[in-house]
């Protein structure tokens, strides 16, 4: 299966035709923390149907805690105590076989039992309910903390350190985050969903990072890489439109 070219690659950063936005919500305080993997380790890891997507022949896998906030449907609203709430998910990189980019989440965990359950539920998304905690304190660090049960505490703790701007295409930092679909499988029905997304192009600065955990590397069944993130990144936030999600699995290839 032949890998997206530059042209869809940005193509896919273009808000989507002819759909109907279903949600709205603002990504906080990013951090971006990769690791390379071997290309063969992430695709025996996959579902039917989706490829390790791979820069200069090499795969990531990315540990991203940040702050979702203001989440809402389309025609209400924020709800106080629901809409707001933390996140930390581990993610890769792939691709379907109509060529199109993505993510690929192995575990999303948030500190908001009713958003767990519907993201798991109608999204079919691998959403974990953890406890989480989150401070700003001075200089700018954010501290952040995530506990599952039956595991250990996650620490993360991070600040804007440089403004490097936008990812030119082509680049790396393109290939990480410039991401614009997002890939679920129903294992009951084994159908492949596509959802959308649509934002202005990340405002990239490079962080300091002086605590980070690698847990959820064991936790979804991938070794510890027993070193710092090979690569790291970090945004102040951006506003995402959210789109519902289609079956993929029986649309003609093009």
């Amino acid at each position: 299966m032949k890998q997206p070219d530059l042209d869809e690659r940005i193509a896919i950063t273009q808000r989507p035709g002819g759909r109907t936005a279903v949600m709205y919500q603002s990504w906080v305080n990013l951090l971006f923390l990769h690791w390379e993997v071997d290309p063969a380790i992430i695709q025996q890891t996959l579902p039917p149907g989706l490829y390790v997507d791979t820069h200069e022949g090499k795969a990531w896998l990315a540990v991203v805690p940040f702050f979702m906030q203001g989440l809402r449907p389309r025609f209400c609203p924020a709800i106080p105590g629901l809409s707001n709430f933390l996140e930390l998910n581990l993610r890769t990189y792939v691709y379907d076989r109509h060529g199109k980019p993505g993510v690929w989440f192995y575990s999303l965990d948030a500190d908001q039992r009713i958003a767990v359950m519907i993201a798991r539920t109608v999204f079919k998304l691998p959403y974990i309910h953890a406890r989480m905690q989150s401070q700003i304190g001075p200089d700018n660090w954010i501290q952040l903390l995530a506990t599952r049960p039956g595991h250990g505490t996650q620490s993360f703790r991070y600040r804007n350190a440089a403004l490097l701007g936008t990812a030119p295409p082509g680049s790396l930092e393109f290939f990480l985050v410039e991401r614009y679909s997002l890939f679920a499988y129903n294992t009951k029905s084994k159908i492949l969903l596509r959802g959308r997304i649509h934002h202005t192009p990340y405002q990239l600065a490079r962080p300091e990072v002086s605590e980070y955990s690698t847990q959820l590397f064991p936790m979804n069944g991938f070794a510890d890489p027993g070193r710092p993130p090979d690569h790291a990144l970090a945004c102040e936030q951006v506003d995402v439109t959210v789109y519902g999600f289609e079956d993929v699995t029986g649309i003609p290839e093009t």
